[in-house]
């Protein structure tokens, strides 16, 4: 090498402490276990290596984010993008005083209880939604007549240059089952502001919201929770079963007759099934009840 040149070195690479995967199968992700592959997926070690991974993205690469997917219907063909899955990861909770800071990966059962054994009212409901707090965030997920937004008082969220922000529920239209953001960003925690109530009056709240849980909804089998929205002052189990759809299926997608408003999987389901079924039922609803039902559930991926 002649004298006066540098010498040239290659850009340090990012040092990912996640868990990257290539071609990896969704149908474990899911609560339908259905689904294709994921053409990369990403388990993050924390928020500060989540914030890395997402600087190594293209600017306009498929993103979607995973919690215990329980609000999504992952079509056979799979997702050819990057998944961000959260399940056992973003997983702490902090409770000091009445305010309870949780990660997006908490699951929504474990805040409940955790806040009920402390003494703090209010999240109690958080026990019937079979997601994660990011989940629950984005969607305003409900049960037994509580909403996620009326406990929150700040959430942190990630966009895809992995700068974290701190911003207040003003900052959102907050609507029944649905959260408009300000821009391309998702939930990595939250504050909820509770209030000093009585463990063990608390802790019987969650039996029985879960007793009642169990008799009324097909609790043991795979299903995504609530397939369609409640209309206004109805409810669409009411309208699917007066269409007479209980334990109608497609292949191995079946209502629910249990809970007319859960589609399951009932052993062998595709995602196609179960999509067909739910457009099925929607056109029924229309045609015997005059409703239009509104999915529920987030249709992501592509066809086989």
């Amino acid at each position: 090498m002649a004298h006066g040149m540098a010498m040239m070195t290659a850009p340090k690479q990012p040092i990912l402490r996640g868990d990257l995967r290539f071609d990896e199968s969704l149908k474990r992700y899911n609560s339908w276990r259905v689904g294709g592959a994921a053409r990369q997926l990403y388990l993050p070690a924390d928020s500060d290596d989540l914030a890395v991974f997402l600087r190594t993205l293209p600017s306009d690469e498929p993103l979607l984010w995973l919690g215990l997917g329980s609000n999504l219907l992952i079509r056979d063909g799979g997702f050819r993008g990057t998944v961000i899955a959260l399940q056992g990861r973003l997983n702490d909770l902090q409770i000091s005083g009445s305010e309870v800071e949780v990660d997006a990966g908490v699951a929504c059962a474990k805040v409940a209880r955790e806040c009920a054994r402390a003494g703090l009212a209010g999240a109690a409901f958080l026990a019937g939604i079979p997601g994660t707090m990011g989940g629950a965030l984005a969607m305003n997920a409900g049960a037994f007549g509580g909403e996620t937004w009326s406990i929150v008082r700040t959430v942190a969220t990630i966009d895809r240059l992995g700068l974290i922000r701190r911003r207040e529920p003003s900052e959102y239209r907050i609507n029944y089952r649905a959260v408009v953001r300000p821009g391309e960003e998702w939930f990595l925690s939250c504050t909820l502001g509770l209030a000093p109530g009585d463990a063990d009056a608390e802790q019987m709240a969650i039996r029985r919201f879960l007793e009642r849980r169990a008799a009324t909804q097909p609790t043991g089998q795979p299903s995504c929770g609530s397939t369609f929205r409640n209309p206004p002052s109805d409810y669409a189990a009411r309208l699917i079963e007066a269409s007479g759809l209980k334990g109608y299926r497609v292949g191995g997608a079946e209502v629910s007759t249990k809970h007319a408003n859960f589609i399951i999987n009932a052993g062998d389901a595709s995602a196609a099934d179960i999509e067909q079924l739910i457009v099925y039922v929607q056109a029924e609803v229309a045609r015997s009840q005059g409703v239009n039902l509104q999915a529920e559930v987030h249709m992501v991926g592509e066809p086989r």
